[in-house]
Parts: structure tokens; C-alpha cells; sequence
């Protein structure tokens, strides 16, 4: 039993590990809000992945790169170029403000 527990939480930690930019997120730039004075708000976008698989806490460091992998995914769909954490990162949820910084009214 406690094999089978290990092994499910291996194979779920590696899919999640394999989450990646698509091309238009890699595009997207994580901004502080003092950087987006010029910019153009353009929305919000809610992400989250799992923070525990089988009782065993992830890593905090791979939740905030997964997380902001999904921000920019998103921001680059809703025409952004730019994401603002909104939130502090918790339970493995964030929110983001996207902006369009380049070329804002376009």
C-alpha cells in the first residue's frame, strides 16, 4: 500500500513538473506594480495547481514557477505582454493582474 502511494505521488509530481510555456507565454514578463505605470490593464487571471499530493507539501518554489507559467499562458491568450502579482502566493493559488505594456493602445 504504501509503495502504491509513493509511486501515485512520483507520477503525479513528474506531470506536473512537465507544464511549460507555450510560445506566446514566453513572451509574457513578470513585472512588479511600480513598473506598470504606462501600461494598459487588461484583466485578471486566477491560477492554481495542486500544493499536496498524497500529504506530502510541495515545494514552494515549484508552486510559484507553475503558477506563474499559467499566469503568463493566460496573459499572452487575453493579448498581454505583462503579469503583476495581485496576491501573495497560498494553498497553491495566486492571482495576477495582466497588462499590455508594449505598444499599450494598440
Amino acid at each position: 500500500m504504501k509503495t502504491n502511494i509513493i509511486i501515485a505521488a512520483t507520477i503525479l509530481l513528474s506531470a506536473c513538473s512537465s507544464m511549460e510555456l507555450t510560445p506566446d507565454g514566453e513572451k509574457v514578463r513578470l513585472l512588479g506594480p511600480s513598473e506598470v505605470g504606462s501600461c494598459r490593464e487588461l484583466g485578471r487571471t486566477n491560477t492554481s495547481v495542486t500544493a499536496a499530493v498524497a500529504g506530502i507539501e510541495r515545494p514552494d518554489d515549484t508552486i510559484s514557477k507553475e503558477l506563474v507559467t499559467i499566469a503568463s499562458n493566460g496573459a499572452a491568450r487575453m493579448g498581454g505582454d505583462t503579469i503583476v502579482p495581485l496576491t501573495v502566493m497560498e494553498a497553491g493559488q495566486q492571482t495576477f493582474v495582466v497588462y499590455k505594456c508594449i505598444n499599450p493602445d494598440g
